[in-house]
């Protein structure tokens, strides 16, 4: 896997809705605060995709025990008859 760098990495950043700027502390003369680094930005991109896995991860986690429930109470009642 590959790290995205530059202009790719902030566009990722952008798609997955990851503050794209740097520490609010250090404010350019425009009045806003520049670039967080790639290093920070790489972090950032990884740690919301994480987020997206492990979501996606529970929900097939629910899934799973519905089905199970769905399955012993089919087994439930082709026992009784």
């Amino acid at each position: 896997m590959t790290l995205l760098t530059g202009a790719a990495l902030e566009n990722r950043a952008r798609e997955l809705g990851v503050d794209v700027e740097g520490e609010p502390r250090t404010q350019s003369s425009s009045g806003r605060a520049p670039r967080a680094s790639d290093y920070e930005l790489q972090r950032r991109v990884l740690e919301a995709e994480r987020g997206i896995r492990e979501s996606r991860l529970w929900l097939l986690a629910v899934i799973s025990a519905i089905a199970s429930v769905l399955s012993a109470a089919a087994a439930m009642i082709a026992v009784w008859r």
